[in-house]
């Protein structure tokens, strides 16, 4: 066993190795002094944010665009994955649960900044297009954390519904939900903590929010303003990280 752990890590440092080559990547270009002092010039450009109060409300603006980005855009996702989860578990047969399920792969299976940039070339810019982009990305994702909930749910409760002559609406609602609503709950939360990440991001493709206003900082060589864009996105994800984290662990209690 000692000599395949060996063998592997040798593979891997070939493939490293590899890597840099076909890559043209050299280091020493970037620790060279030159570089480092126009590393340590760029970075200081960046300060002191700027704090002016008109920028600062702009800015304001810019967080309350993205926090409603990504809460729509959760919202959404979890609708709409709930309604593929169910057939992505197997309530309607087979057939339905493949399409489903091949549904919710092709979904996630494309990152949300080429969703971002399919939904400005459809919808235009602004947040409406982060917003879907978040949408449906997210729809593939939480659609199938819900399916995998639904089919590992206890059956026993809408079993006895089921057999004392329960519609299956009313078996669903009765003898299903309740026991997955929680953990249905906190992966909507843990989600909307990712997008609102990434609604900072989609921003760079257009889609609105504090994303774009970086861009457009950046763009222009405004680099005090794009700090404070950053500190403002730094603060907003701590926030929304510790609401959330909290709201999780009273629902698991």
């Amino acid at each position: 066993m000692r000599a395949v752990h060996w063998l592997v890590a040798a593979v891997l440092v070939a493939l490293t190795w590899m890597s840099f080559a076909y890559l043209s990547l050299d280091l020493g270009h970037l620790f060279a002094a030159e570089a480092l002092v126009q590393m340590g010039q760029y970075a200081t450009s960046f300060f002191p944010p700027d704090l002016s109060a008109d920028y600062l409300m702009r800015v304001g603006q810019g967080a309350l665009e993205t926090i409603a980005i990504s809460a729509v855009g959760t919202a959404l996702a979890a609708v709409l994955g709930l309604l593929l989860a169910l057939p992505a578990a197997g309530r309607f047969g087979m057939v339905a649960r493949a399409v489903a399920r091949l549904t919710l792969n092709f979904l996630r299976s494309i990152p949300e900044l080429v969703w971002a940039a399919l939904m400005v070339m459809a919808a235009g810019l602004g947040p409406f297009a982060g917003t879907l982009a978040l949408a449906w990305h997210t729809t593939g994702v939480i659609g199938r954390l819900f399916a995998e909930t639904l089919e590992n749910a206890p059956r026993e409760p809408a079993q006895a519904l089921r057999l004392s002559g329960s519609r299956a609406g009313l078996v669903f609602l009765y003898g299903t939900m309740p026991n997955v609503v929680a953990q249905l709950i906190a992966y909507s939360l843990y989600r909307w903590e990712i997008n609102i990440r990434m609604a900072a991001i989609l921003g760079v493709v257009g889609a609105g929010g504090l994303g774009q206003m970086l861009y457009v900082s950046l763009s222009l060589f405004h680099q005090q303003q794009a700090m404070t864009v950053i500190l403002a996105m730094l603060v907003l994800v701590a926030v929304v990280d510790g609401a959330s984290a909290r709201l999780r662990r009273r629902l698991a209690g």
